[in-house]
This record gives C-alpha cells, structure tokens and sequence, in this order.
C-alpha cells in the first residue's frame, strides 16, 4: 500500500476527527477507496473504536432514483444509525463521475430535501468529508492517475496546526467585521456578517481544506457577480453562472452552460434563493482548477459563495440561519479583484491583507 494512503488515515483520525476509545464510527465509501478504508480500519482498531463501513456509490443511487415512484420519505433506519454514530467519515471515490446526469433535477431535489435529516444529524458530530484518488476524478483534472495522487497527497499532507495558526488571522477579521464588499470582472456585490461567526477550517470537516468562511445575514446581499469557475453540480457541469441580488434573494440569474440545472438548483426550495456562505480559499497547495470542490474551493486567489443551507455553526446570537435542502458552492477568481471588510482591503488581486 502506498505510505501516504496510511498517512492520509492518520491524519483523518487523529487531527480530522480525533477517534477514541469506545466511538461508533461510520465510514461511506466506494468500492475504489478500499485501500483507504483499510487503512482507517487499522487507526480506528488501534485506538479501540467501534467501526461500521457503508457502501457508497453514485451509480448505485442512479439505480434507485431511475427506478423509484412515489413521494420520498427520511429513511429512518439510516437517521437511527447517524443518531448513533459519534463519528462520520466519507469518501468521494465515485468512478463514474457522470452518473447521475440523467436523474431529472426535480427527482434530486425532492431526494434531498427527504434526506435533509440525515445530513443535519451528521453534522452535528464529528465528521469528515475526504477524497482517495480515482482514475474517473484525474482524467476530470486532466492528469494522469500518477499525477493526481501527487497532486491529492500534496494538498493532504500537511502542517494542518500551521495551517489553523495562518488563518486565525484571516477569521478575526470576519470575526470583527461587518460588511463585506467584493469586486472584480462583472462582479460589485455587497454583503453583511455582523453579528455572524467566521470559521477557521482547517482540516477537521473537510480534508484536505484551507479556507476561513462565515454566513452572510440572509437579507444582506445585493448586488452582481460572476462565478468564472465551473462547478459539478448533480452530475452536470454549470459554467458561467451569473446572479443578481437583492435584500438577500436571486432575483436574476443565467448561465453560459446547463442554464436548466441552474434553475432547478435554484427551485430546490426558498432557501436555495439565498446565500449560506463566503468562504475565502487560502490553500496555495491546490493551484490547479480539477472540477472537483473539495480541492477547488480551498484555491488560494478565490473566493466562493454557497446558494443554500447554511452551517449552523457560523450564526451568531439572535441571527437567522438560512434553511434549505441544498449547499452549492461556487467559485470566483480573485486574482483580479478586490474584496474589503468595513473599509480594510483583506484580499486584493490574489494577495491577502498580511502580504500587502
């Protein structure tokens, strides 16, 4: 087995979720991530944890959606089992990357709001989202399969302590500030965090990660902006997506590609209307754009905006969180572009306030 898919397990249960005696473990994988689940098998043993793996494949849940009629209902058996759990790790290992893109948007909506439970009871413990690398995710990136997996170990194996240590700086700022303002080609778009909570991500919900994010006030945002990076969204590329704010809701939107999974992404529900998160990507590690938003949103030179769901976690006392079904992230370039907090330039053409 490679060292670094041991290495990968080590830092997953050690600094990502910090496994101990007695947790109930479960881990979601594909059948590609099998050297991975064995190596976190082999932590989780060593520290005397109760572990269960669950298969996870996308084309297995085409298979159902395809086939499936009726009204979607939360699957209890498997609520019951994240209420158990004290511990949450997955792994993104799908081959096929394109499996879902037949599955009507209506169908995937109305199957996510259904499982909207289960993902609230996973959050609430600790948890992980992680990648072990695919052929299907490196032709994506356009590299080769040796290629990939240098490029995921770089951005895995790190110093995550000097990482946390970097961007307390960047979340003080959020911390302190109250409105932001972000600018750039096509884009003016004001928003508000007053009052809101800024988070120092670094390693222990997403790995890898490299970002510091908060939640705008839900009738805050207004204004203009343009995502010049594409996103994978249902199994469809959406690329070029421009929106149109204002107190807080899309009130004009449009797309250079797959306009239609826009729109559906959109009438998930209200809260898909709005945004649930600016996130400021720092990791410098992860200088190639893959298509794949684990890696892509943690960019440094980027910042991105989530349409729905915001985290718990980022609201403040007597602040209104933004409900939906769905969490979308997408990414903008800032290597040309500025972005204030109250009157103080934090990010101006890819450098940060303490690089000026």
């Amino acid at each position: 087995m490679d060292k670094r898919i041991k290495e990968h397990a080590e830092i997953l249960t050690e600094w990502s979720t910090g496994i101990e005696e007695g947790d109930n473990v479960v881990i979601s994988a594909g059948e590609e991530a099998k050297d991975l689940v064995i190596a976190l098998q082999k932590e989780i043993g060593k520290k005397g944890a109760k572990p269960i793996t669950l298969y996870s494949s996308s084309e297995s849940q085409r298979a159902y959606l395809k086939n499936f009629e009726g009204e979607f209902e939360t699957p209890e058996h498997v609520l019951a089992l994240m209420e158990e759990a004290d511990v949450i790790i997955g792994i993104s290992s799908d081959p096929n990357l394109k499996a879902m893109s037949d599955v009507p948007g209506k169908t995937m909506a109305e199957y996510s709001k259904a499982r909207q439970p289960i993902r609230e009871e996973q959050m609430s413990k600790r948890w992980c989202g992680t990648q072990h690398p695919t052929n299907a995710q490196a032709q994506m990136a356009g590299m080769s399969l040796d290629e990939y997996k240098d490029f995921v170990y770089d951005a895995v194996l790190r110093d995550w302590q000097e990482v946390h240590d970097m961007q307390e700086q960047l979340k003080e700022k959020l911390d302190e500030g109250s409105e932001v303002y972000i600018e750039g080609p096509e884009t003016e778009l004001t928003m508000s965090i007053d009052g809101m909570i800024g988070i120092n991500s670094d390693g222990d919900h997403n790995m890898p990660s490299g970002e510091v994010f908060t939640a705008p006030v839900v009738d805050s945002v207004n204004g203009d902006i343009l995502f010049d990076k594409p996103l994978i969204h249902r199994g469809k590329e959406i690329n070029g997506v421009k929106l149109k704010f204002e107190d807080g809701e899309v009130v004009e939107y449009s797309a250079e590609q797959n306009e239609e999974a826009l729109e559906d992404t959109l009438d998930t529900d209200e809260g898909a209307k709005r945004l649930g998160e600016l996130g400021i990507g720092t990791n410098r590690g992860i200088d190639v754009f893959t298509k794949n938003m684990l890696f892509d949103e943690k960019m440094g030179d980027t910042v991105h905006l989530a349409l729905g769901r915001a985290y718990a976690r980022c609201i403040g006392e007597d602040r209104e969180q933004n409900e939906s079904a769905i969490h979308v992230d997408m990414i903008k370039d800032m290597s040309e572009g500025l972005l204030k907090v109250d009157d103080e330039i934090i990010m101006k053409d890819g450098k940060f306030f303490w690089e000026l």
